[in-house]
């Protein structure tokens, strides 16, 4: 229960435990207090005092303790002891909405990747007598200063070609091995290093009891330095910059449906400005990208590699914190 200036009156033993913090230190203190970031003006929650209805917003993310969680809340006017105050409900709804997000994601992406394989198809066809019209024409032109036009022709029928080789990625793993994560994590590491010329503290937090995956290392490796890149050249823009790998072993974890016994979570974190909250849903479609100057094809291409491992990325974000988490079987 909060006053007109949202200021915590009451909690009860529910709110202890989403917040937690005991009641006492909830009481007198502003509800802002507790929340590091809100998807929702807190403001709005004292429009039930103007309207006198109840408002509820079912898809709210509170960050509490560094956590983000999903509710459903509902604001209600109420009248005690001659004071108006507000009732605030909240009802954690992060489990079913998280499995009915992951599977709406996994089958639009499913539909993307079969629409961009099926345009790639039909731009390499005519990309390839684009090119070998050029190339039969250079050879037949009487005066061979002309032939600089018919090169800058070939040039963009080879860039554009790339471009959709780079979109399609590749479709089946290579040879798998068994390897150490950590290896690989430690070889992205510094590359991401020298190319951000160490002005990017990058902090490690391995799990040593971590089992060796079976793998193929060159796309495991392709995956994990599109994210931590993309990372480090969004953090190149303020001082400061945070990258933290952290790794541990999951019992029982959940991957698109499946259940495995055990599985490798590898979360990439990073202290930048956040991915807006607008492309958070289609950050993984080709294409799509928030930074300036990105071709947003680096995302997409890992979580195909990522996919054909059996294994899944999840983000979450907020202003000052970005956290990319990989799960792989083992």
């Amino acid at each position: 229960m909060l006053d007109e200036g949202l200021t915590v009156r009451y909690a009860n033993p529910a709110a202890e435990q989403l917040f937690s913090q005991s009641a006492k230190r909830l009481t007198d203190s502003h509800l802002s207090h507790f929340i590091q970031h809100a998807s929702m003006d807190l403001a709005l929650l004292t429009q039930p005092l103007q309207s006198g209805q109840s408002i509820t917003d079912s898809d709210v993310t509170f960050v509490v303790d560094g956590k983000p969680l999903l509710l459903e809340v509902t604001v209600s006017p109420l009248s005690l002891n001659k004071n108006l105050m507000l009732l605030i409900e909240m009802r954690k709804i992060g489990q079913q909405k998280r499995l009915s997000q992951e599977h709406n994601q996994h089958a639009q992406q499913q539909a993307a990747k079969l629409l961009v394989r099926g345009l790639a198809h039909e731009i390499k066809n005519p990309l390839g007598g684009l090119r070998g019209a050029a190339q039969l024409l250079s050879k037949m032109l009487p005066d061979p200063s002309l032939n600089e036009y018919t090169n800058i022709i070939i040039e963009q029928a080879d860039r554009l070609r790339a471009l959709v080789d780079r979109l399609l990625g590749p479709q089946r793993p290579g040879k798998k091995t068994e390897e150490n994560l950590h290896l690989i994590l430690e070889k992205v590491r510094q590359l991401v290093e020298l190319e951000s010329c160490q002005t990017i503290n990058i902090e490690r937090d391995y799990d040593p009891s971590l089992p060796s995956i079976v793998m193929d290392t060159d796309q495991i490796e392709q995956a994990l330095l599109n994210i931590i890149s993309n990372a480090a050249q969004i953090l190149t823009k303020q001082e400061n910059g945070v990258i933290t790998i952290r790794t541990r072993t999951v019992h029982q974890a959940n991957i698109h449906g499946h259940r495995h016994k055990l599985a490798a979570r590898i979360e990439i974190t990073d202290n930048g400005p956040g991915i807006p909250a607008d492309l958070q849903d289609t950050l993984f479609y080709p294409m799509v990208s928030g930074r300036e100057g990105g071709t947003g094809l680096g995302l997409s291409i890992s979580q195909n590699l990522i996919d054909q491992h059996s294994g899944k990325i999840d983000v979450e974000s907020w202003p000052g914190r970005t956290t990319f988490t990989i799960y792989l079987p083992i």
